[in-house]
């Protein structure tokens, strides 16, 4: 499965882009300035999206490499 797949499927389970995902990280203090923070790790990242939007873990992962930068 593509990158675009996995964030098209988000989207269509959460009805969130991952740029509202990077927001709502920003507010829970996972990113600051657009920057995903040092000492956050992916477990963390992983078990808020997976308990707060039910995620699976491929799919947190894939927000969590949207937060890393990753973009296609």
């Amino acid at each position: 499965m593509s990158f675009q797949v996995y964030l098209d499927n988000i989207k269509a389970k959460t009805g969130k882009l991952p740029e509202e995902f990077q927001k709502l990280a920003q507010e829970k203090g996972f990113i600051k300035d657009g920057e995903l923070l040092a000492d956050i790790k992916a477990g963390q990242i992983v078990a808020w999206l997976k308990e707060e939007f039910e995620l699976g873990h491929g799919h947190a992962m894939a927000i969590y490499a949207y937060f890393k930068g990753k973009r296609s």
